[in-house]
């Protein structure tokens, strides 16, 4: 077993930056003490998912076309998180852009890293209960449709491939812990 924190970083160097992240180099010691490697990584503020319930039986996902991937996705609402922000206050800023939805209660269930082979982003999951809609806000790039899927359809989503994105997978995986 090694230890916890075995290497020591030499120098690290920001290759790019975008409002979102920043794409990071770093050179430092492996646990020998004297081999040296690089590390490329993306480095974010964190990010936040929200699981708004509507009632014990439905819950409100958002529909909007991904560039990468070239097809429509199935998610939670949620988004990247801003140097400036805390984690629940932007869950209630992406809440309320990408659905109109105001929460009256926020709670959050879990952490998790969406990739951390590529990244030390940390993704913050909530529950959002006592839904206030009001008008979408969203950005322009932004195109995003509300659905309202049932708890009980949404294995069945996931199973036949309607829900891929991995963020949303994770989510639904932390809730599904606290249903058991």
């Amino acid at each position: 077993m090694s230890k916890e924190q075995p290497y020591s970083t030499l120098q690290q160097e920001i290759l790019h930056k975008n409002p979102y992240w920043k794409y990071v180099k770093e050179t430092y010691v492996l646990a020998d003490g004297h081999s040296q490697s690089e590390y490329y990584y993306v480095h974010t503020h964190g990010s936040t998912i929200i699981i708004p319930l509507l009632n014990d039986t439905t819950m409100i996902m958002v529909k909007q076309y991904r560039y990468l991937n070239q097809r429509i996705s199935i998610e939670f609402p949620g988004g990247g998180i801003s140097h400036a922000m805390e984690p629940r206050e932007n869950a209630l800023k992406e809440l309320r852009e990408e659905t109109g939805i105001i929460a009256g209660m926020m709670k959050p269930i879990g952490t998790f890293n969406p990739c951390n082979g590529i990244t030390n982003e940390l993704c913050t999951v909530y529950i959002a209960r006592e839904l206030h809609f009001t008008e979408q806000d969203t950005e322009e790039t932004e195109e995003i449709e509300i659905i309202h899927v049932p708890l009980e359809e949404c294995a069945s989503m996931i199973k036949h491939g309607e829900i891929w994105d991995g963020m949303t997978l994770a989510s639904w995986t932390l809730f599904q812990t606290l249903q058991s």
